[in-house]
């Protein structure tokens, strides 16, 4: 009989293990390191709008977060700011590169669940490096079939994906608490995406839901994903 699914992809971080927590915290501290200077309101806008530019020139993760913090730090304080303000950024920013890794409710059991019968994939972006320590600690890595750790997730990376590790996309599934990532190009590729939201997400991973689109699914925890999983097969 023909599988309508064969292979199932995830997100890593805020879908598998908690991350956005820790750079919540870390953007507290930064508003504290600058108190003296600018109110926090202000503070977390013009940060965004520096990850934002950022973006191209050094890709998703801690270290262009912290570059990031330091290039706002110098901008709202007119290039006045001490170098122990400095120190103290850099020193936050490799705090989180060492962080505890925190598995989500229930993603042990799924994953162990699902991969009797499907082909699993990791699909993360980010500090490749951070990514692998992130993987190896998670005690996740030997129930993925397959890898990805990619500067971006777009429709063109993810048809790519789907034509070296599955069966194309029609038989695919990402699965993601990133609308603008995770779900949005995935369908756009013919795959099926599925939602599940986090508590804390990203501003720039915000994107409208595709809810008229057949492939789309929203579920509230992954432990729904296999009931999901063999209402659609």
């Amino acid at each position: 009989m023909h599988k309508l699914l064969t292979t199932i992809g995830f997100d890593a971080d805020d879908t598998l293990w908690q991350n956005e927590q820790f750079f919540r915290l870390t953007q507290d501290r930064f508003a504290e390191l600058l108190a003296d200077y600018v109110d926090a309101d202000h503070l977390s806008e013009r940060l965004l709008a520096a990850e934002k530019r950022n973006l191209g020139h050094y890709g998703f993760g801690i270290k262009g977060f912290t570059l990031s913090m330091i290039e706002t730090a110098l901008d709202v304080t007119d290039h006045k700011v001490p170098g122990e303000v400095i120190h103290d950024i850099l020193m936050a920013g490799r705090d989180m590169l060492r962080h505890p890794i925190e598995l989500l409710p229930g993603v042990r059991e799924t994953i162990a669940e699902l991969a009797a019968d499907y082909r699993i994939l990791l699909v993360t972006k980010g500090d490749l490096l951070d990514q692998e320590r992130k993987l190896a600690q998670s005690g996740l890595g030997e129930m993925f079939d397959g890898v990805e750790i990619v500067s971006d997730k777009t429709a063109q990376v993810y048809r790519r994906i789907w034509d070296t590790h599955a069966d194309g996309p029609e038989r695919s599934m990402m699965v993601g608490n990133s609308m603008k990532s995770d779900v949005v190009p995935a369908i756009e590729t013919g795959a099926f995406g599925v939602y599940v939201p986090h508590e804390v997400t990203w501003e720039l991973e915000h994107a409208p839901k595709p809810l008229a689109h057949p492939r789309y699914h929203e579920i509230t925890t992954l432990s729904e994903l296999p009931a999901l999983i063999a209402e659609i097969g």
